[in-house]
This record gives C-alpha cells, sequence and structure tokens, in this order.
C-alpha cells in the first residue's frame, strides 16, 4: 500500500522547496564568505531527513476544505519542515544530544569541525553556539517562507494567528519540559506525575506536531466551523498518540531505525508518562533502580536492558500500547464526525494515524 505521505508526490515537493530556500539563502549570506559554511551545512544536513508529517498535515488541512493542490500550498507546508529543524536544533542542545536521524547532533558536528582545524577556545562552547544559531536561522527561514508562500494574501493572513501561537506555544512548551526535567518526582501522587508529563507531551509535541500545522491549513483553506473543531480533535489526540510512541521508541526503538543510540531517553532522564507509569507500576526494588540509573548518561548496554526490563515488568508499555490505540480511534472518530472534509483529504489523513503511530521509527 502506497505511503500516505507520498500521496500528490508531497514528500518529494517538499524536499524540492527546501532545497531552493537553502539555495537562496545561500545566496543571501554569500557575502560574509565561507566562514559561515558550517552554519548552513547544519541546516542543511538536518533537512535533508524526517518524515515530512507537519508539512503532510498543514498541506491535506488546507486540502481538506476543498482547495486545490498548488505549489505555493506545498511551499507553505514546507515552512512546517524549517520551524521543526529549529526545534530538534535546540532540543539536541537542551538534552545534550549526540546524533540526530543517524548523523552528529548540529552541536556535535560544529565541536567536532572546530576541534579538527585545531582552532583555541572550546569546541564545545562553539559547537553549542554554533547550533543555538543555526536554530535561530530556521526560526527567521520558516517565518520567510510562510509570508513568501505564494498563497493568495488573505489565505495567508488568516492562518497567521495560528502559525504565530504555534511558535509562541512550542518555545513555552520546551521550557515546560526543562521545567519538569529539574522539579523533583519525589513524593509527588502517581496521577499527578502522569498529568505533568501529559501537560508537557501536549504543548511540546502534540499541538505543533499535529493539530496547529493540520488549524494553519485549515484556516488558509476557509475550512468551515465544524471541519475545523473535527480536525482539532483529530490533531491534538493523533499528536498524543504520536508522543506515547515516540516515548516507548525512546527506551524500545532500533538505533537503526530512530538514529538515536538505544535507551538515550534513559540517559538523558526524559520525565515522560512512560516513565510516570512505570514508576507507579513496579516494585520497590525496581523503583529503587529506576531512581538510581535513569538520567545518568553512562548507562551501558547491559543497565538499558536492565531497566527495559523493570520498564516492560511495572506494566507501563500495556498501559501506553492502550492509550495510543484509544487516542489513535478517537482521532478516527473525530474525521468521520464532519460531512464537510473533502473526501481524498479524509482518507489521506485516516491513513497518517497509522503512520505516526507506527511501531518503529
Amino acid at each position: 500500500m502506497p505511503n500516505p505521505l507520498d500521496t500528490a508526490d508531497l514528500r518529494s515537493r517538499v524536499q524540492e522547496c527546501l532545497d531552493l530556500e537553502l539555495a537562496h539563502q545561500a545566496q543571501v549570506v554569500a557575502e560574509l564568505g565561507p566562514d559561515v559554511d558550517d552554519l548552513l551545512r547544519a541546516v542543511a544536513d538536518l533537512l535533508r531527513g524526517g518524515k515530512r508529517l507537519r508539512a503532510a498535515f498543514l498541506y491535506w488541512g488546507h486540502r481538506a476544505a476543498g482547495r486545490p493542490d498548488s505549489d505555493a500550498l506545498v511551499r507553505l507546508a514546507s515552512a512546517m519542515e524549517i520551524f521543526q529543524a529549529a526545534a530538534l536544533i535546540h532540543d539536541d542542545v537542551m538534552d545534550d544530544s549526540d546524533t540526530r536521524r543517524g548523523l552528529p547532533a548540529a552541536h556535535r558536528a560544529m565541536a567536532s569541525a572546530h576541534a579538527g582545524r585545531g582552532w583555541t577556545g572550546d569546541p564545545d562552547r562553539f559547537g553549542l553556539a554554533g547550533a543555538v544559531l543555526a536554530g535561530n536561522l530556521c526560526l527567521t527561514w520558516a517565518d520567510e517562507v510562510y509570508a513568501t508562500s505564494g498563497l493568495a494574501p488573505d489565505d495567508v493572513a488568516r492562518g497567521r494567528p495560528l502559525f504565530d501561537r504555534m511558535r509562541s506555544q512550542l518555545m513555552a512548551g520546551q521550557f515546560l519540559d526543562v521545567v519538569e526535567s529539574m522539579r523533583p518526582w519525589t513524593g509527588v501522587e502517581a496521577g499527578e506525575r502522569v498529568e505533568r508529563a501529559g501537560r508537557v507531551i501536549t504543548y511540546k509535541s502534540a499541538k505543533y506536531t499535529v493539530e496547529h500545522p493540520l488549524l494553519i491549513g485549515a484556516a488558509t483553506g476557509g475550512l468551515d466551523g465544524e471541519g475545523t473543531a473535527a480536525l482539532s480533535r483529530y490533531g491534538l489526540d493523533l499528536g498524543r498518540a504520536f508522543q506515547l510512541r515516540d516515548d516507548l521508541l525512546g527506551v524500545f526503538g532500533d538505533p537503526e531505525a530512530t538514529g538515536k543510540p538505544a535507551g538515550d531517553d534513559l540517559r538523558e532522564g526524559k520525565r515522560t508518562v512512560l516513565l510516570a507509569h512505570a514508576l507507579a507500576g513496579a516494585d520497590d526494588g525496581g523503583r529503587a533502580l529506576l531512581d538510581q540509573l535513569v538520567g545518568r548518561p553512562d548507562l551501558d548496554r547491559d543497565a538499558v536492558d536492565e531497566l527495559r526490563g523493570v520498564i516492560a515488568g511495572s506494566g507501563a508499555v500495556d498501559v501506553l500500547e492502550a492509550e495510543i490505540g484509544s487516542l489513535a480511534d478517537s482521532a478516527r472518530a473525530a474525521l468521520a464526525s464532519a460531512a464537510s472534509l473533502e473526501a481524498e483529504a479524509r482518507e489521506v489523513l485516516l491513513g497518517l494515524v497509522d503512520v505516526a503511530t507506527a511501531r518503529h521509527a
């Protein structure tokens, strides 16, 4: 069965837009000379990969309103991928991640370049500074691509408040994640742990991954109120399911598929819904092990496997699988509730439920 992400040849067309934008922006900074090549390379490397989910949700949100395919719409959708690049680059800095999509994270790549050239100063500080600036550059470019997509000005203007809201809420959601990673869970009731981790999911991932791109597309397409409400329910439920799946992959995923080392979320000590349920369901020995080892950057493969065993034995994996299934069903039901959605868009969005919740990266 064809991948719904490739309907309308969308992924290749988005990549073409991104390549053209990178070439354009390289010309914009060309007068600065080759010293900025590391900055451009960090972004270009990241924009060559990814599933293009966010672009697809914007595109099909617009098409759901009955609007036709156009190159301008594809360019608008590609702005989501540039925004996503900014989020990933900054996220890797905050998480001190080594890899992204099987390649060195931007800050690691720039630190390595510094060290290889024998420059003075701290390579890691150079890498961090370069990555922060690369992420900021992506934020600027995403705004520029949105504004110059070529869609009718009235269409662009209708989506603008949601585009701005998405960006603000994601940055605040990233900070919420930082706060949650520092605020102790000791003495906190199990239900509150799950609620706090779920709030991070909503604002750090679910909204900007699915709901907001969909609603931006719907707004630019002029979708009616019933259709917009249905897409909002679909988007939030599917976005939460997507992140719950990502949390499972962060612990149990295959590095060849995820592009990140096995158990990386355990080394980073991410306060996920998975971890909250594991702490609630594990026995005293399992909880002690989780408290002792989660968040240690030096975890080896044996320790990761031991933690995986505790998490699986706690019943947390089964809880998340059930919730993912329930959220996916709810997303499908939301689509079925709105008769005004264009038929092809509805079918693609139904297919994207399976793509977003698949048990592999």
